[in-house]
């Protein structure tokens, strides 16, 4: 999965991170993350093993001397498994750049992190089979930047983004219905969570009807309804 904008941005990664390191990464114990795999972190430029490059994005903070520089250290490789679609994620826990504040880093790298970020999620838009569940991607997205503004804003009528919308609303609706979490590990906000609702209830409408999914979209369009007007709506009787 590869676009001049997600080319682009990679390169801008490998700038920006190359020859990063942990120097004092001892890791956390002889069994999660013994002293010859933590050597991987303490040594620019070598390739981590991709088993172990998947362990090391997905494990919390607490597993690190630095968790910061060793986010740092992996960006490079990671970045590009994260395209390639060769990236394992463990479903246990939220990626590693979301756990860090990478927004506090040099301008440099954080403007990286940043057009990678958006840039890996607009390719995603654009391809029919992205590498991961267009759910699995968004939710990654969301979580590394702290919003859905953003890849909402990115999320601009076109064939693939349309069916790749269709499936998130299928999925998310019934909890959003309620102001639920979606089955996510990020844990947005209250307010984040309202923001995705309405956006959906404003913008998925009119595109899942040019889908044929008519029900489907006069249920999206209770989202941007106030809760209680949203279970009044004549929808239901009908």
């Amino acid at each position: 999965m590869r676009t001049p904008e997600l080319t682009a941005a990679l390169a801008e990664i490998d700038l920006a991170f190359n020859g990063e390191t942990s120097p004092g990464e001892s890791g956390c114990d002889r069994y999660c993350c013994p002293a010859e795999e933590a050597a991987h972190l303490r040594t620019p430029g070598s390739r981590v093993p991709s088993e172990l490059l998947s362990r090391f994005l997905y494990k919390g903070a607490h597993h690190f001397t630095d968790h910061d520089a060793a986010m740092r250290r992996l960006l490079p490789q990671s970045a590009r498994a994260m395209s390639d679609g060769t990236l394992e994620d463990d479903g246990f826990a939220p990626h590693g750049l979301s756990q860090v504040d990478w927004r506090s880093w040099s301008g440099p790298q954080a403007r990286a992190v940043e057009a990678f970020v958006r840039a890996w999620w607009r390719a995603a838009l654009g391809t029919a089979e992205p590498p991961y569940p267009i759910p699995d991607m968004f939710e990654t997205a969301c979580s590394i930047l702290g919003e859905v503004t953003g890849p909402l804003a990115d999320w601009a009528p076109a064939p693939a983004a349309d069916a790749h919308l269709a499936a998130c609303v299928e999925g998310w609706l019934d909890d959003l219905m309620v102001d639920r979490r979606p089955c996510f590990l990020w844990e947005p906000s209250a307010a984040t969570l309202a923001e995705l609702g309405t956006w959906l209830g404003e913008h998925a409408p009119a595109r899942l009807r040019a889908l044929g999914l008519t029900d489907l979209a006069d249920r999206a369009a209770l989202l941007a309804l106030p809760y209680d007007t949203r279970w009044n709506d004549p929808y239901w009787s009908r």
